[in-house]
C-alpha cells in the first residue's frame, strides 16, 4: 500500500512538472509575441494579448492605461534601428506570471547610433485558461547591469535593411 501511495505522489509530482513546463512554454511563446508585436506595431494581435485592465508604468512612473497604450503601440518603435531582448526570466506564481527581460535599443539621433539598455517585467494573470498581460513595467538599466550578448533570446536589426 505505501508503495502504491509513494507512487501516486511521484506521477502527481511529475504530472505538476509536466503542467509548469507547458505553462512555462506558453509564456516564452508569449513573450516572444509580446515582443515581436512591438517591433512590428501590429495592434490587433497584441490587443490579443494584453487584459481588458491593462496597465503600462513608463521609466518616468507615468501610469497609462489600455486604449492610450494601444494607440501608441502602433508607431512606438518608429526610429529604431536594432532591438533585441535577452536575459528572459519567468516565473510563475499559481494564476500569476512575471516575465523578465533586458532590451539592448539602438536607435538613430542626428545622423548617430545611440544605445541603451532597458529591463521591463510583465505581469500575466491567467483567467477562464488564458494568460494575458495585465501590467507592463519599463526602466532603464545602468551599463553595469548590461545583460551580456550571449543571453539575446531574438533580435531584430534593420541596420543591414538600411544599408543595401
Amino acid at each position: 500500500m505505501k508503495k502504491i501511495f509513494y507512487s501516486s505522489l511521484l506521477g502527481l509530482g511529475a504530472l505538476r512538472a509536466a503542467a509548469q513546463e507547458t505553462e512555462l512554454e506558453t509564456l516564452k511563446k508569449l513573450n516572444a509575441l509580446f515582443i515581436h508585436n512591438w517591433v512590428t506595431g501590429d495592434t490587433a494581435s497584441h490587443n490579443r494579448i494584453i487584459h481588458r485592465d491593462f496597465i503600462h508604468v513608463s521609466s518616468e512612473g507615468k501610469y497609462t492605461a489600455r486604449k492610450e497604450y494601444l494607440e501608441n503601440w502602433a508607431t512606438g518603435f518608429a526610429g529604431i534601428v536594432y532591438w533585441d531582448y535577452r536575459d528572459e526570466d519567468i516565473r510563475i506564481y499559481g494564476n500569476t506570471a512575471l516575465i523578465h527581460s533586458q532590451n539592448k535599443c539602438v536607435s538613430i539621433n542626428n545622423g548617430k547610433e545611440e544605445v541603451s539598455f532597458w529591463m521591463y517585467t510583465d505581469t500575466y494573470i491567467k483567467e477562464n485558461g488564458e494568460w494575458k498581460c495585465v501590467q507592463a513595467q519599463i526602466a532603464r538599466v545602468s551599463q553595469p547591469y548590461y545583460a551580456a550578448d550571449e543571453t539575446i533570446v531574438r533580435k531584430y536589426d534593420f541596420r543591414k535593411v538600411q544599408k543595401q
